[in-house]
Formats: C-alpha cells, structure tokens, sequence
C-alpha cells in the first residue's frame, strides 16, 4: 500500500505550515492597527483638551464658580542640578507640587501636579473662584493650575510614540489621496515610499523647531498638528511629481490612453 502524501516536495514544508504564518500574521497586522488608533485617539482627545482650554482662557470664557478647598497635600521630590558634562552645580534640587481637592457645588473635583507658586498662600477651608473647562478645574482664584501638556503619564507616552504616530498618519494620508484617484494611475510601493520618508522628515524637522521654540517659553496647545500637517503637505507634493511621471508615461506608452499606467 502507498501512504498518500501532501504539502509542498519541493520546499520540503510539512503540511498546514503556511498557513499558521498567515493568520499569525494577519492577526499582528490587526493589532498593530488597533494600537496605532489607540493612539491616534488619545492625541486626538489631548490635542482638542489643550487647545479648547487655551482658546477658553484666551477668550475668557472659562466658567467660574465658587468653591472650597477641603483638601490640599504637598508631595517634594528631590535631585541633582546637573553636574559633570552637563554642566550643572550638581546641588541637590526640591520640586514641590500638590494636590488640590475642591469641592464645588454638590461635586468634587482634585487637581494634580500644582507648582509651589501657585499654590502658595492656598489653605484648607478657603472660599475660592474656580475657572472650569467642561467642569475641569483650570484656574484658581486667577491662578494657572492646568497641567497642560507635561512629561507624565499618558502625555509622556504620547512624546515618545509621537514620530511613530505622524509617520503612520502620513502614510495613511498618502493611501487616501492615492485611493481617491480611483485606479487611473497605480504606484508600486518603491516608488511611493520616497515621497511618504520625505513626509516624515519634514514632520520630524517640523517638530524639533516646535522643540526649540518650546525651550524658550514658545510652545502652542495644537502642537501635534502642525508636523503631521506638513509632513503630510510634503509627501502630497511628492506624490504629485511622481503622478505626473506616471501619467507622462502613461501617454508615451498606451496612444490611446485608456490603460493605468504602473510605476
């Protein structure tokens, strides 16, 4: 009797092999994708919270209301100034912060990570003015007590995952725009790519002048769109010059320009 045999002779693959890769695969390109609109998610939701409050406190259309503050408690962290080749003292330095439980109306409501100076002089049981944004505490009796964008928390996530999540913004950018062209003109991925890297160090250059403007006392709540906004300008330009290569040779190689070219 003959033992039937399947699979690939050739490769030497037992059978079913492949398959588990795909689906391994299919299932990591899914969570990738999940992550990534995890991601997008949250900046967007801190991008539209800092912006609607600076706007707010610009305007002066924070909403006030009396409260009492019915608990305050400091937390001190300490650390070196520097020292050696960074070219700090190397004296130790006390960082102050607290936090700050209000109670306004029938509701209360804590504010976390409030600098010394603006704090200082506040006591348990005082009568303050509150500003709030969409019932979150902004302001105290005129004080900036908003954390604003900081390295903490999510926030710290979000500046270090920041490159990955305007990159992947702009190639998604780049799929929409190419998509919307409705198959006239097809590009392989290589010559894609170098219109959607060049995206990216336009956003990544666009972020380090943020940076710099930032460490002098300049910075903008909406930070997060600008290099997203022209990376992505950048790699529509670069698409651009490519299409019309593509459609140039398009012209030269089908007379009667019926068939999408492929670049």
């Amino acid at each position: 009797m003959t033992q039937e045999q399947t699979g690939d002779t050739t490769s030497r693959t037992r059978p079913g092999t492949g398959r588990p890769r795909t689906v391994r695969g299919h299932a990591l390109r899914w969570v990738f994708r999940l992550v990534m609109a995890a991601l997008i998610l949250l900046l967007a939701m801190r991008t539209y919270e800092e912006t609607g409050v600076a706007h707010a406190r610009s305007n002066g259309t924070l909403h006030t209301a009396e409260g009492t503050i019915t608990k305050l408690t400091s937390h001190t962290t300490s650390g070196r100034d520097g020292g050696g080749q960074d070219g700090g003292s190397g004296a130790w330095i006390f960082t102050t912060k607290y936090t700050i439980e209000l109670r306004v109306g029938d509701a209360t409501k804590t504010v976390d990570g409030v600098p010394d100076d603006s704090a200082n002089d506040l006591q348990e049981g005082q009568r303050v003015q509150a500003g709030l944004w969409h019932g979150r505490v902004v302001e105290i009796d005129g004080r900036d007590v908003w954390p604003g964008w900081h390295p903490g928390g999510w926030d710290m996530a979000l500046f270090m995952l920041y490159p990955l999540i305007m990159g992947y913004l702009i190639a998604l950018a780049a799929a929409a725009y190419l998509a919307g062209l409705g198959g006239r003109v097809r590009l392989v991925r290589r010559d894609r790519s170098p219109a959607v890297a060049f995206g990216f160090l336009v956003g990544m250059a666009a972020s380090f002048v943020l940076m710099g403007c930032a460490a002098f006392g300049n910075s903008i709540a909406y930070w997060p769109v600008v290099p997203v906004g022209a990376g992505t300008a950048a790699a529509l330009v670069g698409l651009r010059r490519v299409l019309r290569r593509a459609q140039a040779t398009r012209v030269e190689n089908s007379p009667s320009g019926n068939a999408p070219a492929q670049v």
